[in-house]
């Protein structure tokens, strides 16, 4: 099998991507590989590390003044020419697009070669990369109910993102010695992407002296840019880190997560059963992350704070509440499994397998 994956811009594009070529390789190891990405974003320096051949577009997203916006759609008309030679040298039997500006001008060109194509949304609210490719594309690939009632139903499924079969099938490591954990006590890890949220460190500088004595621990994954200004704040009861390099570890001994909600962390948190505290990001496309949060609360399967209401009083109150309610962590537990799509991965591939006829 040959297949041009193109993704860009996030972690949340790129590794859904990575997993599903991963997974591929796994059942098919003479399989060929093309990713298309930006010249310069996250993707640009990871594919290549990983040993993937790469093409970098000039694409820039949609924003700004009329001037810039403009620009950015003449960049992107280019961008789909030097993406059909790259498709057409390459001559894949499909190319999958997992969202950013390259997904869009990879999966453009695809269509104009009359190659087999496959979208995959991430998120609840529809990114503007797909709604450009609805109507262009063979298959389309969502994870939650709210964007599949809006796809196309005839070549729409509700399979759920490849990052829930990873961290399911993957083995956990001990790290109870690396975050100074005590085993009989619950855990409670804080978290809020790799960078840290400036709000969220503001409120936890607040109520640090009220985690003390509590019957859990925590472990709050600060950010990096943010470490050093919260190291002080560590006490006998939370151990501060800026960054965690084995998340799904850390999630297997999880108790209660604190987290924004992005689409990978929900994948991941439901194919675990992992009850939730979400603190939706306010500050990405669509508000796509309370969308995606929203799914999970109004099925019982998490809690929600919204940033506009976040208190340390209000956080720590809800993480009581929850943590010494065991009726109420395993109600949380039971309909975060409920939502989870742990077999994501070999879905995916199978109906890649389909559309081939192979």
């Amino acid at each position: 099998m040959k297949v041009v994956v193109a993704a860009g811009g996030t972690g949340g594009h790129l590794y859904p991507a990575l997993a599903l070529v991963e997974y591929i390789k796994k059942q098919e190891p003479d399989s060929q590989f093309l990713f298309i990405g930006t010249k310069d974003r996250l993707e640009s320096q990871v594919v290549p590390q990983l040993g993937y051949d790469y093409v970098g577009l000039n694409v820039k997203g949609l924003v700004g003044n009329p001037l810039k916006k403009a620009h950015a759609a003449l960049l992107f008309v280019c961008s789909i020419g030097h993406a059909k030679k790259t498709i057409k040298k390459f001559n894949p039997d499909i190319v999958v697009g997992f969202g950013g500006y390259p997904s869009a001008s990879a999966v453009q060109a695809a269509f104009g070669l009359k190659i087999k194509t496959m979208i995959h949304e991430q998120n609840s609210i529809i990114g503007l990369t797909n709604k450009i490719l609805i109507k262009k594309v063979d298959q389309i690939v969502c994870c939650y109910q709210k964007a599949y009632q809006e796809f196309p139903k005839e070549k729409t499924l509700l399979l759920g993102n490849p990052r829930a079969s990873v961290i399911v099938h993957e083995q956990p490591k001990d790290v109870y010695d690396e975050y100074h954990l005590d085993r009989q006590k619950k855990v409670v890890t804080i978290v809020m992407g790799s960078l840290g949220s400036q709000t969220v460190n503001q409120t936890m500088k607040e109520c640090m002296d009220q985690f003390k004595g509590k019957d859990y621990q925590v472990v709050y994954v600060s950010g990096k840019p943010y470490y050093e200004s919260m190291k002080a704040y560590e006490n006998e009861n939370v151990h501060i880190v800026p960054y965690v390099n084995d998340m799904p570890s850390l999630m297997h001994i999880t108790d209660l997560i604190v987290s924004r909600a992005g689409a990978s962390t929900l994948a991941e948190l439901t194919a675990l059963g992992v009850p939730a505290i979400l603190i939706p990001s306010p500050y990405v496309s669509a508000n796509h992350q309370e969308y995606n949060a929203r799914e999970l609360v109004n099925n019982q399967a998490a809690d929600m704070i919204l940033e506009k209401d976040l208190t340390g009083e209000k956080l720590i109150s809800t993480i009581d509440a929850i943590i010494n309610d065991e009726s109420r962590l395993n109600v949380l537990k039971e309909n975060a499994k409920k939502l989870g799509k742990p077999n994501a991965l070999e879905d995916m591939y199978r109906v890649i397998v389909d559309m081939l006829g192979k």
